[in-house]
This record gives structure tokens, C-alpha cells and sequence, in this order.
């Protein structure tokens, strides 16, 4: 990292700009496991299962098609679901040595991966890092209307691996970020495909996650002042207000790792709400106020018109 991290976006004239956050990716040992928690405790559904993340050396889950890559072999499995618009991606390594894989070494356990974003223009801001040094760009592509770049993690607070993507707007997909339902790459080139699921889950919602420091590391308003200066999410106080969803950090503590802490979850439905709590007891996975899965806490909240929010 460079000095230029402490100089304002908009002296430099990038300013902070609408971000959506997309995908969250989550590392798994036992992929079955993860798959079954996800689909039967929040009653969404896997979609497609890509072999083509077998170049990074992973299996995952998500909720469609991922964008096709050319063909090499498999290393890892993948999956995702859907909340809604948004999606939650798990993957596992099936190969030695691979990024995701020196992860589940180092944390002893399933845990957060991936925090990936949509922006207006992600060319632009990449553009702007990497002049100003403020990240290392370690792997995108830029086709058709879509931009992804995905940053090495070393020096950006929340032990994360970020990504920052963006679609330009068609006649198909006038208001990428605006639109809950609109089309994402990872998910495909044809949008039928994954729509109807989208849809399907649409009383659900993502409402935010909270990433820790690393061990020592106290300002958790730095950490959000960090991104909204190198990705160009608005920053309320100490969260980071994405369009859809807010981020917030914790201050490292001894013994904890650096990293994905929790994910909250919006339903609208009392009865929805219900069922998950009960189908999250059922399997055991309760916390004190929250659902252990993949190691991490999810807190599910009530959401709609009339209706109190609470926590799990």
C-alpha cells in the first residue's frame, strides 16, 4: 500500500459511488454439508453447480450458471442460492494448494472467502487503484458489458478477499444496480435461466455482514473509511452503506480470527421466519441468538410492512 490510501477519493476526483453488495462466497470442507444447511434451514435452492471454477482449484454452490471459462481441470467444486437478488456462493477445494484451501488450513474451519460487489463502473476503479497503489489486481476479465476484478486480500482490512464488478447498462438491463432481479454474470449469460429462482426467494433479503480485524487491530472506522476510499462505498460513520445492504466491522481480539463474523438475513413472513428457526433447530445449529452454518453466525430478521424486526 502506498501513501496515496490517506488522500481523499474526491480531492483526487473518484468519489464514492453506488455499490451494490452481489455475492457473498463462503469456504467449506464438506461441501454436502454446507449445501444441506443452506437449501433445507433457509428453504432457498442450488440451481447449478459450476465445474468451472476447477482452474482456481474449487468446488462451490450458487444460485446459476457462473460465467463459463475455458476448460482445464477441476480442482475445487462450487454452489450457490439465491436470497432474492442477491446470492450466497460456497466453495471447497478439491485439490491441494489452492487460495480457498489455505484458508480452511489456516482458520481450522468453514469460513468466509469472498465479499463481491457491483459498482457502476469497475474498469474505472480499477483504473484508479491501481494508479494510486492502493491494491494488487490477481485476476478478471473485461467481455461484453461486464467488468470483474477480483484484489488480493494482504493490507485490506476484514480479511476478505474483494471483488468489484460491474455490468453496463442495456436495453435488457437498463438500471443494473437498481434492479433487484437484474442480470449478474456470475450467474450466466442467459437471465431466464436464474430469474425464476430469484424470484422464487424474493422474501428474502440480504441486509448486511460484519467482517473482524486481525488480532490488535482496533479501528473498525478506519477499516470502513479503507474501502470507501479504494472501492468507492459510501461510508456511514463506522458501516459501509451499500445500496442494498450495510457492512460493519469488529475490533480484533486475541484468539479470533480476522474475517467473516456474520451475515444477517431479512424475511418477510412471520411464518417464514418461523420455519427457519424451526428447521434450524431441528439440525442442531442454534446459537445464543443466531444459526451456526459454515462457520459463520446468521441472524435472520423479520422484514415486510407492519411487522417488527427482531433479531433470531
Amino acid at each position: 500500500m502506498s501513501g496515496a490510501k490517506n488522500v481523499g477519493l474526491t480531492s483526487l476526483g473518484l468519489g464514492p459511488a453506488p455499490t451494490r453488495l452481489r455475492q457473498i462466497a463462503l469456504a467449506a470442507t464438506d461441501l454436502a454439508r454446507a449445501k444441506h444447511l443452506l437449501t433445507h434451514v433457509i428453504g432457498t435452492e442450488v440451481i447449478f453447480e459450476d465445474p468451472s471454477v476447477g482452474q482456481f482449484g474449487l468446488k462451490n454452490f450458487l444460485s446459476a450458471p457462473l460465467q463459463p471459462f475455458p476448460p482445464t481441470t477441476r480442482e475445487a467444486d462450487t454452489y450457490a442460492v439465491p436470497l432474492g437478488g442477491e446470492i450466497i456462493e460456497v466453495v471447497s477445494p478439491i485439490k491441494e494448494n489452492t487460495t480457498a484451501g489455505r484458508l480452511l488450513e489456516k482458520r481450522g474451519s468453514d469460513c468466509g472467502y469472498m465479499i463481491i460487489m457491483q459498482t457502476e463502473d469497475a474498469k474505472k476503479r480499477r483504473e484508479y487503484i491501481e494508479s494510486k497503489g492502493l491494491g494488487k489486481v490477481i485476476w478478471g476479465y473485461d467481455h461484453g458489458d461486464t467488468v470483474c476484478v477480483q484484489y488480493h486480500p494482504k493490507g485490506i482490512k476484514g480479511g476478505m478477499m474483494p471483488e468489484l464488478d460491474s455490468h453496463a447498462p442495456s436495453p435488457n438491463n437498463p438500471t443494473p444496480l437498481k434492479s433487484r432481479f437484474s442480470p449478474w454474470h456470475a450467474c450466466g449469460t442467459d437471465h431466464k435461466v436464474y430469474y425464476p429462482a430469484m424470484k422464487r426467494t424474493s422474501h428474502l433479503t440480504l441486509e448486511g455482514c460484519v467482517l473482524r480485524l486481525s488480532s490488535g487491530d482496533l479501528g473498525h472506522e478506519a477499516a470502513a473509511r479503507q474501502w470507501e476510499e479504494m472501492f468507492g462505498v459510501a461510508r456511514s460513520r463506522d458501516l459501509l452503506a451499500f445500496t442494498n445492504a450495510r457492512l460493519g466491522f469488529v475490533p480484533g481480539q486475541d484468539g479470533e480470527p480476522e474475517g467473516l463474523v456474520s451475515i444477517t438475513v431479512g424475511v418477510n413472513g412471520r411464518d417464514k421466519l418461523e420455519a427457519i428457526l424451526e428447521r434450524a433447530r431441528k439440525e442442531g445449529i442454534c446459537g445464543e441468538g443466531w444459526i451456526n452454518m459454515c462457520g459463520v453466525k446468521w441472524f435472520f430478521v423479520l422484514t415486510g410492512m407492519g411487522e417488527a424486526r427482531g433479531k433470531l
